[in-house]
């Protein structure tokens, strides 16, 4: 509900502060008083385009603030935590409005882009006037309000996620369903990676193996002539190293009986030349195993050349090319059962379908039963606006295919249509305002008055239809008068009685019903022009209806007449 609109050097208003009643608010004042600045400021608190007419002559900017009693309206909180606002019962809007016509909004203090201004406001109020666009006109909101009508709002929800499931199922078959050429290429793809694997049969550890087996093949020479050299002079030759401890071990040991020391001594020789002749003997062997081998080094080379090519292709090492042989593997068994799987998903999005197809027809039936008294009750309530030769007809056809299907090609609709998340039609009201002419779209409705009242009739019949709390009505009851003009009003009060409604209006028949009267008059004070905005007090609104019955002459019979009208709305009311 918005429970206060301020405006501060907007248009003609210097400052106003307006402190909004639940039920009916009306606007009235002559005309060309202003009275439709209060819908423009509140148009731009929605998200309507900024103008620079809108900032008062000689003033730095404009401004207006909008406090919403939002409470916990999930679909605004809802909207806030998308945007990151923290989300609480009041919204407080602001809109600024510089002379050059740019524009800034904040939400709750915080500065806001005018997508997410819109985003947020959606549906916190809804703004009927003869000379801008009107939601009810579009035929987009039609459907909705049929559906109202029909009470399928169970149905519809089961339409929602049977068409969510069919859409997932949709994106599943999609992604799996790549083309032949594709899945044969990356088959084939795998399948050399895979062989190429197999072929070289790499074992865990053997690039590290193989590296120090090469450098072994590398230094032969250097690894044989050293072996040798030190072989000849610990064993080999004639004044070797074991030679000379032979010869000191067998001196030692003739003497080893007259001095336990030299007998200690003789055996730690001995001990010392048999280890160094083993040595000398694992030299000989090593000299003798050792030859350089050209052919050899250059096939571990290789063997070491394609072991690491394998590695960097696969991840860095051993571990990573096995890794990728099963993974590999994997994946071909995956594709070799592609067929399988395509199957399976096509069977479920057969079923999917069938299921969200069944729920649409009977969606269509329930439609078109209640398009007919749809369009019943929207022709009796234009009769008792003054427009009962008014034919109305509310179309029921099939919509054709969504957005989200299209991306998906080759998918089939159900019944020559496809399917949306609301089903498979779209719904159109059509009006034939006078007798012999052919029912037209609601949207092209040639007279202004003939529009508002319409559009009046379809909220009186669709009450309690879409999202908003409050209503604002400018002037849609121009062009009436006399009985007319009281159904006009009660049809308002009718809607105020689950929404708030505001209505600027120049018919006292709507302004007696009024639980708040708002009057805005011009005021001149030298060169400057403004205007004013107030609540009426209770005698004030007597002499205000009392202006709106008599005109420029008002006379004790005319205020006695306004007394009575505002009377019997009271006893109407209660």
């Amino acid at each position: 509900m918005l429970v206060e609109l301020r405006l501060k050097d907007w248009a003609l208003v210097e400052d106003a502060r307006v402190e909004l009643a639940e039920g009916l608010n009306v606007v009235t004042g002559e005309t060309g008083a202003g009275k439709s600045l209060l819908v423009g400021a509140l148009g731009a608190i929605l998200g309507d385009r900024a103008h620079a007419d809108m900032v008062r002559a000689g003033a730095s900017r404009a401004e207006v603030e909008a406090l919403f009693e939002v409470g916990d309206d999930p679909g605004v909180g809802e909207r806030l935590r998308a945007a990151g606002h923290p989300v609480e019962a009041e919204l407080v809007v602001r809109r600024v409005v510089e002379p050059g016509g740019r524009s800034r909004a904040y939400l709750n203090g915080r500065l806001v882009v005018g997508s997410t201004l819109r985003e947020v406001t959606r549906g916190l109020a809804e703004i009927t006037s003869q000379h801008e666009h009107h939601r009810l006109a579009d035929p987009a909101s039609h459907l909705d309000l049929l559906d109202v009508h029909a009470g399928v709002a169970e149905e519809r929800r089961t339409m929602a996620a049977a068409y969510e499931r069919l859409r997932l199922a949709m994106r599943d078959l999609g992604s799996a369903d790549r083309t032949e050429e594709e899945r044969s290429a990356r088959e084939d793809l795998l399948r050399f990676q895979l062989r190429e694997i197999e072929s070289a049969d790499p074992q865990t550890g053997e690039i590290e193996t193989l590296t120090a087996k090469r450098e072994r093949l590398r230094y032969a020479g250097r690894i044989q002539e050293a072996a040798a050299v030190a072989e000849e002079a610990l064993y080999a030759r004639d004044a070797s190293v074991c030679g000379e401890l032979a010869r000191r071990e067998a001196s030692l040991g003739a003497l080893g009986h007259l001095d336990p020391r030299l007998d200690e001594a003789f055996r730690r020789i001995r001990t010392a030349r048999v280890d160094l002749e083993d040595v000398a003997r694992d030299l000989g062997r090593i000299a003798a195993a050792t030859e350089a081998d050209p052919e050899a080094l250059s096939a571990l080379e290789d063997r070491l050349a394609t072991l690491s090519r394998l590695a960097r292709k696969h991840g860095g090492d051993m571990e990573a090319v096995l890794a990728a042989r099963t993974r590999i593997a994997e994946e071909i068994g995956s594709l070799d059962r592609h067929e399988e799987r395509l199957s399976s998903l096509s069977a479920a999005r057969d079923a999917a379908l069938e299921e969200a197809g069944a729920v649409a027809r009977v969606l269509s039936l329930r439609r078109r039963e209640a398009a007919v008294s749809l369009g019943r009750h929207i022709s009796a309530e234009l009769a008792e606006l003054g427009m009962g030769d008014a034919r109305v007809e509310v179309e029921v056809t099939r919509s054709g295919a969504t957005a989200e299907l299209q991306e998906a090609p080759g998918v089939p609709g159900v019944d020559g249509a496809r399917l949306g998340p609301t089903g498979l039609d779209r719904a159109e009201i059509l009006i034939a305002p006078n007798p012999g002419e052919p029912a037209r779209p609601l949207r092209r409705i040639a007279s202004g008055g003939e529009l508002s009242r319409a559009l009046l009739a379809i909220k009186a019949v669709g009450t309690g239809f879409g999202p908003s709390d409050t209503y604002v009505f400018d002037e849609v009851d121009a062009g009436v008068g006399g009985a007319t003009a009281e159904v006009v009003g009660r049809k308002l009060e009718r809607i105020a009685m689950n929404h708030q409604v505001i209505c600027v209006t120049h018919l006292p028949q709507v302004a007696s019903l009024a639980r708040r009267h708002f009057v805005v008059a011009k005021k001149s004070s030298g060169a400057r022009t403004t205007s004013e905005v107030r609540a009426l007090s209770e005698r004030e609104r007597g002499a205000e209806i009392a202006r709106m019955l008599g005109g420029v002459q008002v006379t004790r019979k005319t205020r006695a007449a306004a007394a009575e009208m505002i009377r019997l709305a009271r006893r109407a009311v209660s």
